[in-house]
């Protein structure tokens, strides 16, 4: 009978000596305290100071786990069984969440995820920006889940500007220092009253089980559909559909497509559903033109589903896992569904990007608002303006705003928008912000704010010299990801910027994603 050890050592079932030195091999079962939680949600603990994370673990357990793979600084375990649970944990609502790999984070009571999302931006912060925070104790130190269990891995720092796993593990033990007397705030993570069927977005993927057309998600760490009925953070309505089309197209016997293969018809079926008008597109994405029974599907689909203002086509041929084709052209209905974001307008077509969750949204835009300090007389220029949804939030609050997007698509949408709403005080233009902001300059342009809410990336180095060249008197940066938040920040504050305050928003509950709104002035 194998010998089990804990935090300190492990049971070896083959008698071996640990691999290249370390403390633990592959099959080892280990007792583990879980002393943090990395950026993407799995628990941290230790043996004998070589780091394990283990999915499904929350900070201040105690667990079994089994050595899954082990590298030179770090490994993964399987949690077999939980010995001390966290005050944190519930049972998740969701029948296949342990299936799924939507969510991340439903075995956590939605306040503690809340506080954790928090500390995951002061984290980061700290740690890869080397900002001081109002009240947080010395850089290294981490409230785990963000409740009272916790603490002492700074593990939640996320590795996504470049930085290697084994890069993140460093690091892990700096003492706490006192906390800050002073420097940036941080404000709690503004949550969702009910944090259930906020997404107005689905994209399923089609495939075939036991001979029968299926659609649901993709198996945690996988390519393989597993069918389901209802997603408990999509609409109700997204739900309904999705199993409407699925049903009629089993009835009229449309082929689903095989990545393997690359043959079959139905790629995915991508639903969108304005929350504050009700109307409802539906997109279907297929590898080819030519679609069987169209009229019959068409119809179908209509009778079912009166909601339904649009049905659109989305050719895709490419053998990619990329979900949408160049070609788009409307089976039925119109070409855009129209929702609101406070008192704007938007029209929504098959491609354009809108954000999944129109409640967070306003809470969004409006703290971005709030941070911009707008009284009707400033010039303000969104970089990374997309469709036009911050640009307008803005446009009803200054004298000017200027936004600029590189893919023209968007722009095409934004200026819809702006003349949707009959705002005449917008322009947008095509192009790199680094490239058209300093043009706008040299024709006179001189911004009193500049917004930036750019991808996962950051922003682009040339973006940030330019934002120093321009010299705003207020920076507002919307951030979908608190590491390149944090190192944008850094180069910003090393220009004569000051971060003032910083206040997290939960734009995807249940998941380990978290949006930022932060506030610079120029000193």
């Amino acid at each position: 009978m194998s010998k089990q050890r804990s935090g300190r050592s492990a049971s070896r079932r083959d008698g071996s000596a640990p691999a290249a030195g370390l403390p633990v091999n592959k099959n080892d079962e280990v007792m583990l305290d879980i002393i943090g939680m990395t950026h993407e949600g799995e628990g941290v603990g230790r043996v004998e100071g070589f780091t394990l994370f283990v999915q499904g673990a929350l900070p201040g357990e105690k667990v079994r786990a089994k050595v899954l793979k082990t590298k030179k600084q770090y490994g993964y375990a399987k949690l077999l069984e939980l010995v001390q649970a966290s005050g944190d944990r519930i049972q998740p609502p969701c029948p296949i969440y342990d299936q799924c790999g939507g969510c991340q984070l439903q075995h956590m009571d939605y306040t503690a995820q809340l506080a954790w999302k928090r500390q995951l931006v002061v984290d980061n912060l700290q740690r890869i920006g080397k900002l001081q925070i109002m009240g947080a104790p010395g850089r290294g130190a981490i409230a785990g889940s963000g409740g009272a269990e916790g603490a002492a891995a700074n593990l939640t720092a996320g590795a996504e500007i470049g930085a290697s796993d084994g890069d993140n593990v460093a690091d892990v033990s700096a003492s706490a220092a006192g906390a800050q007397a002073d420097g940036i705030i941080v404000r709690p993570t503004l949550g969702m009253d009910e944090p259930w069927r906020y997404r107005n977005k689905a994209q399923v993927p089609i495939g075939v089980t036991d001979g029968g057309l299926v659609g649901g998600f993709y198996a945690r760490g996988s390519h393989r559909i597993v069918d389901m009925e209802t997603c408990l953070i999509q609409h109700e309505h997204n739900d309904d559909v999705v199993a409407a089309v699925k049903r009629i197209g089993r009835e009229l016997g449309i082929s689903a497509y095989d990545e393997e293969t690359g043959r079959g018809l139905l790629r995915h079926v991508v639903v969108k559903k304005a929350f504050r008008t009700g109307e409802m597109m539906l997109v279907l994405v297929t590898n080819g033109r030519d679609i069987p029974h169209l009229d019959a599907w068409i119809g179908s689909i209509r009778e079912a589903l009166p909601q339904v203002e649009s049905i659109c086509q989305n050719v895709n041929t490419q053998r990619t896992n990329v979900i949408f084709g160049s070609e788009t052209r409307v089976l039925w209905g119109r070409d855009v569904i129209y929702d609101y974001i406070g008192d704007v307008q938007f029209a929504i077509s098959a491609r354009s990007f809108y954000q999944v969750n129109p409640a967070q949204t306003e809470v969004l835009y409006g703290k971005t608002v709030e941070y911009a300090g707008l009284t009707g007389n400033e010039t303000v220029i969104d970089a990374y303006c997309g469709i036009g949804t911050i640009s307008l939030f803005l446009a009803q609050h200054a004298a000017k705003v200027y936004g600029v997007e590189i893919v023209p698509e968007a722009i095409e949408d934004a200026r819809s928008n702006a003349k949707l709403n009959g705002m005449k005080n917008v322009v947008f233009e095509v192009g790199a912000s680094e490239d058209v902001i300093p043009n706008w300059k040299e024709q006179g342009v001189t911004p009193d704010v500049i917004v930036v809410d750019p991808p996962r990336k950051g922003c682009d180095p040339r973006l940030l010299e330019t934002i120093l060249a321009m010299k705003p008197e207020r920076v507002v940066y919307v951030s979908c990801n608190p590491s390149t938040l944090a190192r944008d920040l850094r180069v910003l504050e090393d220009g004569g910027y000051k971060t003032v305050e910083v206040t997290p928003v939960d734009m995807f509950p249940h998941t380990v994603h978290v949006e930022s709104v932060a506030l610079l002035v120029r000193e």
